[in-house]
């Protein structure tokens, strides 16, 4: 209960005037952010961190945290009224959401979403609290030996899980990340590497450009290249804008559950809100006595969609804060911007800065409030600002894609490589490989190599510690089964050998 406790006064610390209008221009810009197709909630926290530089450590923590709450959270909006999700995250709500809408209910089906949103939220702040401490000294045991292995978990699982069919691409773009992390010097002996003779790469690619060309500018490409959706006009028909209790009371279970699926999927690096909301989804459809009316508008699945994808922001802050290691693409922003500000995330945490982690949950609690606030008294303008076109909308947002990389370390450079990440992040996206783990790999890759290189030279070039320790021996089996399972020969013997150990299962082809 101490971390209740501790929960608590961070609570009346952060209770003033200036918090509470810092938590509402950032909730409500940050649900704008994700409204609207082509703003992601990695491009809002990234453009947003070049801007907090004058303000304090909690401020520009704050602000942050309420714009990755916000934007999840507004992704709903265009989900349920265009069948657009403004950002990935919110891919499964559309599912219900947009037939709902089509039904005339598309104020009642936001009122779910929002009070869906926030209450997996807040079971991922209740969650956030009991196990990021007790993880931070856990990761005390870790060594380079571990934190090679967690990289390369990060990126194989991130890989597995985004992308769709064909876990293949997803691997194919974590290595893409990988080598891209390897161009400069590295940290060890300053060696450059891979700069292709070009100057500017001797310091490395920069992960805020990377991250805001390859999902602000390839998603302004990919927005303009679609077919223009139209906003449902469910005016005239008696729809609630308020979610009915006895929704909430009957999906309890559906809601907690979600929530619970949503951050432990967080803790997983690199995988992020959209699995969160599908992996809710899915196991609500399983249990669910209205599964039929699932995908149809189904006001159960659009609860499971954004209670799961909700409960992954607090969830992918656990290890971000305890290993620094991202659960999400917005993580790995909040990540820089939290050593910008100072702060080291990492196992040493809960010793430099022991309170910290109770400020975060306090600073996603308020942010909760707000976009149950917002959600439910601003229905009608959101969907008028829907209604703007895309056309005014992508050069704006086009125009923030190249201030904000320039704004953080005044290069021209850096707006080239936003340029390229952007275009390369477009073919990508055409060819269906999957952008988180690519930016994954950028993010992780320096642990990896740092972590790889210091184990090898502590042991004077000996890999067997790298396999005998336990926690590097668990990380390494789990890494070699996911890679096998994800090949379909190895996943359909293993069905063949399940069923035929079942009792009464056939056991012949003509059977």
């Amino acid at each position: 209960m101490e971390g209740f406790s501790e929960f608590g006064k961070a609570l009346v610390e952060l209770a003033s005037l200036s918090t509470v209008g810092h938590v509402a221009w950032a909730t409500l810009l940050g649900i704008f952010v994700g409204s609207l197709p082509g703003l992601t909630a990695t491009m809002g926290v990234a453009l947003l961190t070049t801007l907090t530089y004058t303000l304090d450590r909690d401020t520009a923590i704050l602000v942050l945290i309420c714009m990755y709450v916000g934007a999840i959270y507004g992704g709903s909006r265009s989900a349920i009224l265009l069948n657009i999700p403004g950002t990935p995250a919110s891919a499964a709500t559309s599912l219900d959401g947009y037939p709902l809408a089509r039904q005339g209910r598309a104020g009642y089906a936001m009122a779910l979403a929002t009070a869906g949103s926030a209450l997996g939220t807040l079971v991922g702040i209740v969650l956030l609290v009991l196990l990021a401490p007790p993880l931070a000294e856990a990761a005390f045991r870790f060594g380079s030996f571990e934190f090679f292995w967690l990289a390369l978990f990060g990126v194989i699982i991130s890989g597995q899980l985004t992308a769709g069919t064909s876990p293949l691409k997803g691997y194919i773009a974590g290595i893409l990340g990988l080598m891209v992390a390897m161009i400069g010097s590295d940290d060890i002996h300053a060696h450059i590497r891979f700069n292709m003779g070009i100057p500017d790469l001797n310091g490395g690619i920069g992960l805020i450009p990377a991250m805001v060309g390859a999902f602000g500018f390839a998603e302004v490409l990919t927005v303009m290249w679609r077919a223009k959706a139209k906003v449902v006009d469910s005016r005239g028909h008696d729809d609630p804008a308020l979610p009915r209790p006895r929704d909430l009371w009957r999906y309890k279970f559906t809601i907690a559950r979600s929530g619970v699926i949503g951050t432990l999927v967080g803790i997983i690096p690199g995988v992020g809100e959209d699995i969160g909301a599908w992996a809710s989804y899915a196991a609500a459809r399983r249990t669910s006595k209205e599964r039929d009316d699932f995908g149809k508008g189904s006001t159960e699945g659009l609860t499971a969609a954004e209670t799961g994808n909700s409960a992954v922001v607090p969830g992918s802050l656990i290890p971000a804060l305890t290993l620094a290691v991202p659960g999400s693409a917005p993580a790995a922003v909040l990540i820089a911007a939290l050593f910008i500000h100072g702060i080291r995330p990492g196992p040493m945490i809960m010793i430099e800065q022991p309170t910290f982690i109770y400020s975060v949950a306090a600073m996603l609690t308020f942010a909760t409030i707000a976009i149950a606030v917002f959600g439910l008294s601003l229905t009608r303008v959101f969907i008028q600002v829907l209604r703007v076109p895309r056309e005014l909308l992508m050069p704006v947002v086009f125009t923030l894609c190249v201030i904000g990389p320039y704004a953080l370390t005044q290069r021209v450079f850096d707006i080239w490589v936003m340029v390229f990440f952007g275009l390369a992040g477009f073919v990508l996206r055409q060819m269906k490989y999957p952008m988180a783990p690519l930016v994954l790999g950028i993010i992780l890759g320096d642990l990896l190599d740092k972590s790889l290189r210091r184990g090898l030279i502590i042991n004077n070039g000996d890999v067997a510690p790298f396999f005998t320790r336990p926690i590097s021996l668990g990380f390494a089996v789990v890494i070699a089964l996911t890679i096998a399972f994800s090949v379909p020969v190895v996943r359909n013997l293993l069905g063949r050998i399940l069923r035929r150990g079942r009792p009464g299962a056939p056991t012949g082809a003509g059977t």
